[in-house]
């Protein structure tokens, strides 16, 4: 029985690291992906995990599966491909750390995973199954999606959904809208920025935009983040906010897939139908999953950058 099994992109994130003699830009190869650095949050807390995707059959993506398995994380339904090569991001840092991104990925590896490639016995062993919007930009990758959400669905799984805006990847703001918003039709438990809120309802404020969606898609449970200022967090019955803890952040990649990874810990933990979830379970929830974000902008990359249950533990103590 997996604790969590996630499905969408792999991809190595060049980082910058320094400069060269000659004052060029380094970039350090540092592995990543939303869905993957997730599973490696939960897997650093002792969770079983479970990988679905696709990789280049190059260096990349055999370096990729490497790194799932060093993190314990299944990687019997990684599939490589002789023909595309394997996504890669280079990270733009600004004096904050906060991050922009350029793609290489026409197409890229993780968008040729194809329906008939889904293991149904994965995610029908798992409590849940957990996606992002990255995989539904391009078929056949986005039909894979849909399927394997339809297998999450006829299983009974909590379905976990980071509707992730990245504009390059898309054909248009329209397509990226319609699909994100298709993927809301299937989510429990949606995690989303300011930006994506306000890119799905037209509201920024985070009252208001959950309200919207919540009316519109009846989800369980929503949590936006909010950076350093911490988290918003809408259920059925409730909704508040939780202040984020101050750290010196030096790259803020993977913080909001650390910050899912500490909601989804703390869900399997508490064990409880996300209906019954109190008030007091949901400040848990968020306070536990804002020290997991945080502590990941204190080093650069994705997967690197996810925390122990002992650094969490001290920064929780220290507040």
């Amino acid at each position: 029985m997996y604790d969590v099994t996630a499905l969408g992109e792999l991809l190595i994130d060049f980082t910058p690291s320094d400069h060269s003699d000659k004052g060029n830009i380094l970039f350090e190869t540092n592995p990543g992906g939303a869905p993957a650095n997730v599973l490696v949050a939960l897997s650093k807390l002792d969770k079983k995990t479970a990988f679905i995707g696709k990789v280049g059959n190059d260096q990349f993506g055999h370096f990729l599966r490497s790194v799932l398995q060093e993190h314990n994380i299944d990687t019997s339904n990684l599939l490589f491909s002789d023909h595309v090569n394997t996504t890669l991001a280079f990270v733009h840092l600004d004096e904050n750390g906060d991050r922009s991104f350029s793609f290489y990925r026409n197409p890229g590896a993780d968008i040729m995973l194809d329906r008939d490639e889904i293991n149904e016995e994965l995610i029908k062993q798992s409590r849940i199954f957990h996606f992002g919007s990255l995989s539904l930009t391009n078929d056949p990758a986005a039909t894979a999606t849909f399927t394997a959400l339809l297998y999450a669905k006829k299983h009974k799984k909590i379905i976990s959904y980071d509707p992730n805006l990245r504009i390059p990847l898309w054909e248009s703001l329209d397509d990226a809208k319609e699909m994100m918003l298709k993927g809301l039709e299937y989510a429990d438990i949606v995690k989303l920025s300011e930006e994506e809120l306000e890119f799905l309802t037209g509201y920024s404020d985070v009252v208001k935009g959950t309200e919207v969606l919540h009316a519109q898609y009846d989800t369980s449970l929503i949590f936006v983040t909010l950076g350093s200022k911490g988290c918003f967090y809408r259920s059925k019955k409730d909704h508040g906010s939780k202040e984020g803890f101050r750290v010196k952040a030096i790259d803020t990649t993977g913080a909001g897939d650390a910050f899912l990874g500490g909601v989804l810990y703390k869900l399997l933990e508490t064990n409880k139908p996300l209906h019954e979830l109190t008030t007091p379970d949901l400040v848990g929830i968020v306070t536990f999953a804002n020290a997991l974000g945080a502590l990941a902008t204190e080093e650069k990359g994705g997967i690197p950058s996810m925390p122990t249950m002992e650094q969490v533990e001290r920064l929780l103590n220290k507040e």
